[in-house]
């Protein structure tokens, strides 16, 4: 079984929020099996980044969990999350103004190495 997991999302955003609590779940469920996972964020999926964005919308009706929390359970579990530099500049998000689970600033080099090795898996969202 492959140890290592990244996950890219790109079709998710703050405006679709009931589709934003499943990647969070996903790798919060696999780093608790001892998967070391990664998550990129690109184009609008940035914006979930950025202090008070996810804090503020729900996957759900019954708004027991905000995204946030989600994001906070996998990155508890030791989930890393990676910003798009050029996704940043075109919302206009400022590295200083980034959640502190944010690990860094990753392009798509940074992705495409994680794909391409034997060692990860992927899943896009």
């Amino acid at each position: 079984m492959a140890e290592k997991l990244v996950m890219m999302l790109l079709t998710i955003s703050p405006d679709q929020p009931h589709l934003c609590g499943t990647p969070f779940f996903q790798a919060a469920s696999a780093a608790a099996m001892d998967v070391e996972v990664e998550i990129f964020f690109a184009s609008a999926a940035t914006r979930l980044l950025a202090k008070g964005a996810a804090e503020t919308i729900y996957p759900s009706e019954n708004r027991q969990k905000s995204v946030y929390g989600f994001m906070k359970d996998a990155a508890d579990l030791g989930v890393k999350f990676f910003a798009c530099g050029g996704a940043l500049d075109a919302y206009a998000i400022k590295p200083d103004s980034l959640i502190p689970e944010c690990a860094g600033i990753a392009g798509g080099a940074a992705y495409i190495s994680r794909v391409m090795d034997d060692e990860w898996r992927s899943i896009s969202y």
